[in-house]
């Protein structure tokens, strides 16, 4: 669906360069006891109706939930007063951890949902400003709510992996479906006057429903990732704002809570947000590769995310290649060290980034990454890492980098590569060094034979070392054992 409405919507701007915390504001069970602020405007008194459509005052608050008449059936002057009855109607809270409980008001509840979705798709009536304000007060008194608590939050036990928990299912997601599909239906309307629903659509708006990322329901998550994409695409206003809420959402993930249910659907808006960005690149938006993006690649649950991470960290190398260095730089220094499932993680991101990389950029580079990458080649875990790392020579762009380089590289790593041929245990592993070791041979035979010289002049000393280490423990031993003889005679 997030794809199919994207494709639609219109193209962010050249102009533009790509795109505090509040808290959840309290709902009672019926539409009277409703307070929504709006950061954006002076006060709460009634919106100024527009010329276009007459005045309409806000109805009476209705005491219980009874089914109203349909749109088609009043006539086009009472619709506007019908529709603010319809979002008192949607305003009424239920319990749904009871599925015996308030059953026919649940299903008028649905239906006047269904309704209202209908009705704002079909533009039928534009909706003046008082609806629009009562619709976003209707909104927020359904979706801004307090999220559960995690399973080991309640539980006092040690929070398990990501990947094998049971999500959980919102049990309201009837009713919290056909919310949002309105508030997705308002926002791409080309109804929808910008300057008017950003006094709505405000700042804390954004805010609470950045916060609702954290949900654990992966359908709630599909529809917040949408509806947050369209009002970065809408409202340039906002652009800022968002990035750097999501900045901070980055950063608290990171550094505090290492748990967030939504830092994948984040990252999708985000590698979005980032094709859009202009050229040359505002350093603010390197800022925020060094200090948001790349950390990402420091929390145990990266998987979850990574393919989402690495298509952003690709796209900055490719908006602007000199970032090339900054980037290869920022994951050596996050390398994982004893998980060798994110080791291959890394490589896989790394290999991409190298396709996307400059001479130039790689040599400023090259020296450490080569070091990490002869250690992966000997890395003689089960998953087997240095098959990945053997891999990167099977792409041409990489290739040809190490060609243009091999005075620096082939010395780095043919000891990693001796070392494979002679003792590895895997077979793969052992063929695919075969096959890399004459490649640098074909390369260049009179440095691939001035480095195994250099190898077994190497080798030569430390069998030296090693004899002169043994010989001095010998001596050691027949000294100690002389001495317990004198002792004992």
């Amino acid at each position: 669906m997030f794809k199919k409405i994207i494709k639609g919507g219109r193209k962010p701007s050249k102009s533009d360069d790509g795109f505090g915390n509040a808290g959840h504001h309290r709902t009672g069970s019926g539409p009277g006891n409703v307070v929504v602020n709006h950061a954006s405007r002076g006060g709460t008194g009634a919106a100024v109706s527009t010329p276009a459509s007459p005045a309409v005052t806000n109805p009476p608050p209705m005491q219980s939930v009874e089914p109203l008449p349909l749109f088609r059936d009043v006539p086009v002057s009472e619709r506007q007063n019908l529709f603010l009855r319809k979002l008192q109607i949607c305003c009424f809270q239920f319990d749904f951890g009871d599925t015996l409980k308030s059953v026919r008001e649940k299903e008028i509840k649905r239906q006047t949902l269904l309704e209202l979705v209908d009705f704002i798709q079909s533009g039928s009536g534009k909706i003046n400003e008082n609806c629009q304000e009562e619709m976003i007060r209707m909104v927020s008194v359904n979706i801004f709510r307090s999220l559960p608590p995690n399973s080991h939050e309640s539980t006092g036990q040690e929070p398990a992996d990501p990947e094998e928990e049971e999500p959980y299912l919102e049990p309201s997601w009837p009713h919290l479906q056909l919310v949002y599909e309105i508030v997705l239906r308002y926002v791409v309307s080309s109804d929808t006057d910008t300057k008017v629903a950003k006094r709505y659509i405000d700042h804390s708006f954004v805010l609470k429903l950045l916060d609702l990322f954290d949900s654990e329901d992966p359908r709630e998550r599909e529809y917040l990732k949408t509806i947050l994409h369209r009002i970065y695409g809408k409202f340039m206003v906002h652009r800022p704002f968002i990035r750097k809420a999501i900045n901070n959402i980055f950063y608290r993930f990171v550094y505090e809570t290492d748990r967030h249910s939504g830092i994948g659907e984040l990252l999708e808006i985000l590698g979005s947000i980032i094709n859009g960005f202009a050229l040359p690149m505002k350093e603010e938006h390197k800022l925020f590769l060094v200090r948001a993006l790349i950390p990402l690649h420091k929390p145990k649950a990266i998987s979850i995310y990574h393919q989402q991470l690495s298509y952003c960290i690709t796209q900055f190398v490719e908006k602007d290649y000199k970032l090339a260095d900054t980037v290869i730089r920022g994951l050596l220094k996050y390398w994982p060290v004893t998980n060798c499932q994110k080791e291959v993680l890394f490589l896989g991101e790394l290999e991409e980034v190298l396709e996307a990389t400059q001479p130039a950029e790689f040599q400023r580079c090259m020296v450490p990454l080569f070091r990490q990458i002869g250690r992966c080649l000997t890395s003689s875990h089960f998953q087997v890492v240095a098959e990945r790392a053997l891999f990167l020579w099977n792409n041409e762009h990489i290739v040809g980098l190490i060609a243009q380089n091999r005075g620096v590289v082939l010395p780095i790593l043919f000891d990693a590569l001796e070392k494979n041929i002679q003792t590895h245990w895997n077979q793969a592993v052992h063929g695919l060094t075969v096959n890399v070791r004459k490649m640098f041979l074909e390369m260049d035979a009179e440095l691939f034979e001035e480095c195994q010289r250099q190898y077994e002049e190497k080798e030569s000393r430390a069998q030296e070392v090693e004899e002169q280490r043994e010989m001095t423990w010998k001596r050691l031993a027949d000294v100690a054992d002389k001495r317990d003889d004198m002792i004992t005679a």
